[in-house]
Protein backbone atom coordinates (compact mmCIF):
# COMPACT_ATOMS: atom_id res chain seq x y z
CA UNK A 1 0.00 0.00 0.00
CA UNK A 2 1.33 3.47 -0.81
CA UNK A 3 2.21 5.11 2.50
CA UNK A 4 2.97 8.71 3.43
CA UNK A 5 6.26 9.02 1.50
CA UNK A 6 4.69 7.66 -1.69
CA UNK A 7 1.69 9.98 -1.36
CA UNK A 8 3.93 12.97 -0.63
CA UNK A 9 6.10 12.17 -3.65
CA UNK A 10 2.94 11.93 -5.76
CA UNK A 11 1.66 15.24 -4.39
CA UNK A 12 4.88 17.06 -5.21
CA UNK A 13 5.14 15.56 -8.70
CA UNK A 14 1.58 16.27 -9.88
CA UNK A 15 1.27 19.73 -8.32
CA UNK A 16 3.16 21.68 -11.05
CA UNK A 17 0.91 20.20 -13.76
CA UNK A 18 -2.38 20.90 -11.97
CA UNK A 19 -2.20 24.27 -10.20
CA UNK A 20 -3.76 27.17 -12.13
CA UNK A 21 -5.17 24.78 -14.73
CA UNK A 22 -8.84 24.48 -15.68
CA UNK A 23 -10.60 21.12 -15.79
CA UNK A 24 -11.91 20.59 -19.32
CA UNK A 25 -13.32 17.09 -18.94
CA UNK A 26 -13.66 14.14 -16.58
CA UNK A 27 -13.74 10.51 -17.70
CA UNK A 28 -14.95 7.80 -15.35
CA UNK A 29 -14.39 4.31 -16.78
CA UNK A 30 -15.18 2.38 -13.63
CA UNK A 31 -16.93 4.14 -10.73
CA UNK A 32 -16.74 1.09 -8.47
CA UNK A 33 -13.74 1.95 -6.31
CA UNK A 34 -13.64 1.58 -2.52
CA UNK A 35 -16.45 4.14 -2.45
CA UNK A 36 -18.38 4.89 -5.67
CA UNK A 37 -17.17 7.87 -7.68
CA UNK A 38 -19.95 10.51 -7.57
CA UNK A 39 -22.32 10.24 -10.55
CA UNK A 40 -22.28 13.94 -11.45
CA UNK A 41 -18.53 14.52 -11.08
CA UNK A 42 -18.02 15.41 -14.76
CA UNK A 43 -20.56 18.24 -14.62
CA UNK A 44 -19.30 19.33 -11.21
CA UNK A 45 -15.62 19.63 -12.11
CA UNK A 46 -15.66 20.77 -15.74
CA UNK A 47 -14.74 24.45 -15.95
CA UNK A 48 -13.30 24.70 -12.46
CA UNK A 49 -9.78 26.07 -11.82
CA UNK A 50 -7.38 24.14 -9.60
CA UNK A 51 -5.86 26.38 -6.93
CA UNK A 52 -3.75 23.94 -4.91
CA UNK A 53 -2.69 20.32 -4.44
CA UNK A 54 -1.96 19.25 -0.87
CA UNK A 55 -1.79 16.12 1.27
CA UNK A 56 -3.42 15.12 4.57
CA UNK A 57 -2.22 11.75 5.77
CA UNK A 58 -2.53 9.45 2.76
CA UNK A 59 -5.19 11.59 1.10
CA UNK A 60 -4.46 13.95 -1.80
CA UNK A 61 -6.56 17.11 -1.79
CA UNK A 62 -7.12 19.00 -5.05
CA UNK A 63 -8.67 22.37 -4.23
CA UNK A 64 -10.92 23.59 -7.04
CA UNK A 65 -12.11 26.73 -5.19
CA UNK A 66 -15.75 25.62 -5.22
CA UNK A 67 -14.85 22.35 -3.51
CA UNK A 68 -12.13 19.76 -3.01
CA UNK A 69 -11.44 16.55 -4.89
CA UNK A 70 -10.26 13.88 -2.43
CA UNK A 71 -8.04 11.15 -3.90
CA UNK A 72 -6.70 8.03 -2.20
CA UNK A 73 -4.37 5.49 -3.81
CA UNK A 74 -5.74 2.53 -1.87
CA UNK A 75 -3.68 -0.68 -1.90
CA UNK A 76 -2.27 -0.52 -5.41
CA UNK A 77 -3.02 2.85 -6.96
CA UNK A 78 -0.87 5.40 -8.75
CA UNK A 79 -1.59 8.80 -10.26
CA UNK A 80 -0.03 9.38 -13.65
CA UNK A 81 0.34 12.66 -15.52
CA UNK A 82 0.09 11.90 -19.24
CA UNK A 83 -0.53 13.76 -22.48
CA UNK A 84 -4.10 13.75 -23.74
CA UNK A 85 -4.54 11.01 -26.30
CA UNK A 86 -2.46 8.29 -24.64
CA UNK A 87 -4.80 5.26 -24.64
CA UNK A 88 -5.92 4.06 -21.19
CA UNK A 89 -4.82 0.70 -19.84
CA UNK A 90 -7.02 -1.95 -18.25
CA UNK A 91 -6.91 -0.52 -14.73
CA UNK A 92 -7.11 3.20 -15.61
CA UNK A 93 -10.42 4.08 -13.97
CA UNK A 94 -10.48 7.89 -13.80
CA UNK A 95 -9.11 10.78 -15.89
CA UNK A 96 -9.01 14.45 -14.96
CA UNK A 97 -8.34 16.31 -18.22
CA UNK A 98 -6.74 19.75 -18.04
CA UNK A 99 -6.51 22.72 -20.40
CA UNK A 100 -2.71 22.39 -20.64
CA UNK A 101 -3.10 19.22 -22.66
CA UNK A 102 -2.35 16.87 -19.76
CA UNK A 103 -4.41 14.19 -18.06
CA UNK A 104 -4.25 13.15 -14.41
CA UNK A 105 -5.02 9.42 -14.54
CA UNK A 106 -5.81 7.08 -11.65
CA UNK A 107 -4.52 3.56 -12.22
CA UNK A 108 -5.71 1.14 -9.54
CA UNK A 109 -5.60 -2.63 -10.22
CA UNK A 110 -7.28 -3.62 -6.95
CA UNK A 111 -9.80 -0.75 -6.88
CA UNK A 112 -9.33 0.12 -3.20
CA UNK A 113 -8.61 3.74 -4.07
CA UNK A 114 -11.05 6.65 -3.90
CA UNK A 115 -12.21 9.68 -5.89
CA UNK A 116 -14.57 11.81 -3.80
CA UNK A 117 -15.83 15.39 -3.81
CA UNK A 118 -16.85 17.79 -1.05
CA UNK A 119 -17.96 21.42 -1.00
CA UNK A 120 -17.56 21.64 2.79
CA UNK A 121 -14.36 22.21 4.76
CA UNK A 122 -12.33 19.23 3.56
CA UNK A 123 -10.58 18.81 6.92
CA UNK A 124 -14.02 18.19 8.45
CA UNK A 125 -14.81 15.43 5.95
CA UNK A 126 -15.57 12.12 7.67
CA UNK A 127 -12.43 10.54 6.22
CA UNK A 128 -10.14 13.27 7.58
CA UNK A 129 -11.83 14.72 10.66
CA UNK A 130 -10.38 12.24 13.16
CA UNK A 131 -6.85 11.97 11.78
CA UNK A 132 -3.93 12.48 14.14
CA UNK A 133 -0.99 14.86 13.64
CA UNK A 134 1.24 14.86 10.59
CA UNK A 135 4.48 13.05 11.49
CA UNK A 136 6.69 15.61 9.72
CA UNK A 137 5.05 18.57 11.45
CA UNK A 138 6.34 20.41 14.53
CA UNK A 139 3.14 19.42 16.32
CA UNK A 140 4.28 15.80 16.31
CA UNK A 141 6.81 15.39 19.11
CA UNK A 142 7.83 13.01 21.85
CA UNK A 143 5.80 14.76 24.55
CA UNK A 144 2.58 14.50 22.52
CA UNK A 145 3.16 10.85 21.66
CA UNK A 146 3.97 10.01 25.28
CA UNK A 147 0.84 11.78 26.53
CA UNK A 148 -1.47 10.10 24.02
CA UNK A 149 -0.26 6.55 24.76
CA UNK A 150 -0.47 6.35 28.55
CA UNK A 151 -3.54 4.13 28.48
CA UNK A 152 -2.67 2.13 25.38
CA UNK A 153 -1.81 -1.50 25.96
CA UNK A 154 -1.43 -2.21 22.25
CA UNK A 155 2.08 -2.74 20.91
CA UNK A 156 4.08 0.30 19.92
CA UNK A 157 4.20 -1.00 16.31
CA UNK A 158 0.40 -1.21 16.07
CA UNK A 159 0.05 2.16 17.81
CA UNK A 160 2.26 3.88 15.22
CA UNK A 161 -0.08 2.54 12.54
CA UNK A 162 -3.14 4.00 14.26
CA UNK A 163 -4.13 7.08 12.22
CA UNK A 164 -5.71 8.69 15.28
CA UNK A 165 -2.29 8.72 16.95
CA UNK A 166 -0.22 9.78 13.93
CA UNK A 167 -1.12 9.71 10.24
CA UNK A 168 0.45 7.90 7.36
CA UNK A 169 3.43 6.12 8.93
CA UNK A 170 2.31 2.71 7.67
CA UNK A 171 3.82 -0.72 8.04
CA UNK A 172 7.09 -0.31 6.15
CA UNK A 173 8.13 2.90 7.85
CA UNK A 174 6.98 1.86 11.33
CA UNK A 175 9.33 -1.14 11.07
CA UNK A 176 12.22 0.98 9.87
CA UNK A 177 11.69 3.75 12.43
CA UNK A 178 11.46 1.34 15.36
CA UNK A 179 14.77 -0.19 14.32
CA UNK A 180 16.40 3.24 14.16
CA UNK A 181 14.97 4.04 17.60
CA UNK A 182 16.12 0.70 19.06
CA UNK A 183 12.61 -0.20 20.27
CA UNK A 184 11.15 -3.71 20.05
CA UNK A 185 7.86 -3.64 18.06
CA UNK A 186 6.19 -5.89 20.67
CA UNK A 187 6.67 -3.35 23.51
CA UNK A 188 3.37 -1.99 24.84
CA UNK A 189 2.93 1.67 23.91
CA UNK A 190 2.17 2.59 27.53
CA UNK A 191 5.50 1.12 28.62
CA UNK A 192 7.61 3.43 26.43
CA UNK A 193 9.01 6.39 28.36
CA UNK A 194 9.21 10.02 27.35
CA UNK A 195 12.90 9.92 26.43
CA UNK A 196 12.41 6.92 24.17
CA UNK A 197 9.40 8.55 22.54
CA UNK A 198 11.53 11.59 21.78
CA UNK A 199 14.11 9.32 20.15
CA UNK A 200 11.34 7.52 18.27
CA UNK A 201 9.85 10.72 16.85
CA UNK A 202 13.28 11.70 15.55
CA UNK A 203 13.61 8.25 13.98
CA UNK A 204 10.17 8.48 12.36
CA UNK A 205 10.91 11.88 10.85
CA UNK A 206 14.32 10.76 9.58
CA UNK A 207 12.90 7.56 8.06
CA UNK A 208 10.09 9.39 6.27
CA UNK A 209 12.38 12.14 4.99
CA UNK A 210 14.88 9.60 3.64
CA UNK A 211 12.05 7.72 1.95
CA UNK A 212 10.63 10.88 0.35
CA UNK A 213 14.08 11.86 -0.90
CA UNK A 214 14.43 8.38 -2.42
CA UNK A 215 11.08 8.68 -4.19
CA UNK A 216 9.29 6.28 -1.86
CA UNK A 217 9.17 2.49 -2.11
CA UNK A 218 8.21 0.65 -5.30
CA UNK A 219 7.73 -2.92 -4.10
CA UNK A 220 4.28 -3.51 -5.58
CA UNK A 221 2.34 -1.35 -8.05
CA UNK A 222 3.46 2.09 -6.91
CA UNK A 223 5.08 4.33 -9.52
CA UNK A 224 5.62 8.09 -9.79
CA UNK A 225 3.41 10.35 -11.89
CA UNK A 226 5.84 9.88 -14.80
CA UNK A 227 5.71 6.07 -14.39
CA UNK A 228 9.21 5.87 -12.86
CA UNK A 229 9.91 4.01 -9.62
CA UNK A 230 11.10 4.95 -6.15
CA UNK A 231 14.14 3.24 -4.70
CA UNK A 232 13.87 3.46 -0.91
CA UNK A 233 13.41 -0.33 -0.87
CA UNK A 234 17.13 -0.52 -1.55
CA UNK A 235 17.76 1.15 1.81
CA UNK A 236 15.61 -1.05 4.07
CA UNK A 237 17.29 -1.89 7.37
CA UNK A 238 14.83 -4.56 8.58
CA UNK A 239 11.69 -4.61 6.39
CA UNK A 240 11.48 -7.86 4.38
CA UNK A 241 14.95 -8.89 5.59
CA UNK A 242 13.80 -11.97 7.52
CA UNK A 243 16.70 -14.33 8.26
CA UNK A 244 19.32 -11.90 7.00
CA UNK A 245 22.03 -10.44 9.26
CA UNK A 246 21.29 -7.19 11.06
CA UNK A 247 23.21 -4.37 9.43
CA UNK A 248 24.31 -3.19 12.89
CA UNK A 249 25.12 -6.31 14.91
CA UNK A 250 24.84 -9.17 12.36
CA UNK A 251 22.24 -11.04 14.44
CA UNK A 252 19.39 -12.56 12.44
CA UNK A 253 16.39 -10.36 11.60
CA UNK A 254 13.15 -11.86 12.94
CA UNK A 255 9.61 -11.68 11.53
CA UNK A 256 6.36 -11.84 13.52
CA UNK A 257 2.69 -11.05 12.90
CA UNK A 258 1.09 -8.08 14.63
CA UNK A 259 -2.47 -7.06 13.83
CA UNK A 260 -2.37 -9.18 10.65
CA UNK A 261 0.70 -7.30 9.41
CA UNK A 262 4.31 -8.51 9.38
CA UNK A 263 6.84 -6.92 11.72
CA UNK A 264 10.58 -7.18 11.19
CA UNK A 265 13.13 -6.46 13.90
CA UNK A 266 16.51 -7.31 15.42
CA UNK A 267 16.04 -8.85 18.90
CA UNK A 268 19.55 -7.72 19.85
CA UNK A 269 19.33 -4.07 18.78
CA UNK A 270 15.67 -3.50 19.67
CA UNK A 271 14.79 -3.85 23.34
Amino acid sequence: MPELPEVEVTCRSIEPYLVKQYVTNVIVRNPRLRWPIPDDLENTLTGLKISSVTRRGKYLLIDCSEGTLILHLGMSGSLLVQHIGIPPQKHDHFDLILDNGMTLRLRDPRRFGAVLWTTDDVLCHWLLAHLGPEPLSEAFNGTLLYKNTRNRGASIKETLMNNRIVVGVGNIYANEALFRAGINPKTAACKVGLNRYTIMVTAIKKTLELAINAGGSSISNFVHSDNSQGYFQQQYLVYQRTGKPCLKCENVIKQIKQGQRSSFYCPNCQK
